[in-house]
């Protein structure tokens, strides 16, 4: 018989000491630890001379990562775990090390120092309207940060379009940011013509993508509100990344009924979404769920269902959700009606 697991305080403590750990892994990254290790800095003194930091203070910054998994160590030197290698390297391809400069950012910082409050008022404390306020600063250090996690689904979404074999010519990309959703498909598909909507601040940031693709004039811009601009109309493909979560459904609805009428006949919405199954917990939804509660006044992480649901009041026909591989986000694919 299987004795019971005696009761620990362990998950409390990891859990209310994990602070330590953010701050650790931000610090490797200000430092630059992970590159010049990659470079054949493997003690502490060179380390230390290579980083512009104290032998000490490297010595104890370094052996902790050890103990997190991110470096190992031999006698007194330091070396690079694989996933270390491929995702904390800045020369690397993969490098994810930037996206701390969001996960970071005051308003989800701040957010989170405010939770309590938040969680009495039923939104986030930090001001009215939080990160959906107009024009908010931090959507271009969002477009800039987020790249790396956002490159595997939009790769995902043009080869999935690609595979049913459709025609694309015109797509509207809604609060496009950092612009590489719409980019990708214009990659794949020579005729396709892309008009992206977003803060004016924004756009700097997509159009500086677009130019990098060396898409010239298939490339198009609406500075303003994505509730307010008139965005055309005859589109093949809406895309809606990463948008939805930050409104309530009665704000949500009348968008997507906007949306409705600028889509061609036979067009479709691409939505991107941290979608949670019923139990509202998995997969992984329910810390996406909480940063909405800090960072917003009525975001929230939406169920297939729900989702299906606002999209069918707001006049539209069959919805599909497919899962991203290496993401914890779905993409939902829906007709217009």
């Amino acid at each position: 018989m299987t004795q019971p697991t005696a009761p620990s305080p362990q998950l409390f403590f990891e859990t209310a000491f994990a602070f330590q750990r953010t701050a650790a892994t931000k610090a490797a990254i200000d430092l630059d630890i992970f590159t010049a290790i990659k470079e054949g800095n493997q003690t502490p003194w060179s380390l230390a001379l290579r980083c512009q930091a104290s032998e000490r203070g490297i010595r104890m910054l370094a052996d902790y990562l050890v103990m997190l998994g991110f470096l190992t160590k031999a006698n007194t030197t330091y070396h690079l775990t694989l996933d270390s290698e491929m995702f904390l390297v800045k020369t690397s391809p993969t490098y994810v090390g930037c996206t701390l400069d969001f996960i970071l950012a005051p308003p989800i910082y701040d957010g989170f120092g405010s939770l309590t409050e938040a969680i009495r008022k039923g939104g986030t404390a930090l001001d009215d309207k939080g990160t959906t306020a107009e024009e908010h600063s931090e959507w271009v250090t969002f477009a800039k940060a987020m790249v790396p996690m956002m490159v595997g689904p939009a790769h995902w979404i043009g080869e999935h379009l690609l595979s049913t074999r459709g025609t694309v010519t015109k797509v509207l990309d809604i609060a496009a940011g950092h612009g590489v959703f719409g980019v990708e498909i214009a990659k794949r598909f020579p005729a396709a013509e892309v008009t992206a909507v977003d803060w004016a601040n924004v756009l700097t940031i997509a159009q500086e993508t677009a130019n990098a693709a060396s898409l010239g004039s298939r490339y198009h811009t609406i500075p303003g509100s994505a509730f307010d601009v008139d965005y055309g109309a005859g589109y093949d493909i809406v895309l809606l990344t990463n948008f939805l979560h930050h409104f309530d459904p009665p704000t949500c609805e009348p968008l997507l009924r906007k949306v409705h009428g600028s889509l061609a006949p036979n067009g479709r919405v691409i939505t991107l979404e941290f979608v949670p199954n019923d139990d509202r917990i998995s997969p992984a939804s329910a810390e996406f769920a909480l940063i909405m509660l800090a960072t917003t006044p009525a975001g929230d992480a939406y169920t297939f269902q729900e989702l299906d649901g606002m999209f069918k009041n707001a006049g539209f026909g069959h919805s599909d959700i497919h899962a991203v591989p290496n993401s914890k986000e779905h993409v939902i694919i829906t007709q217009r009606s």
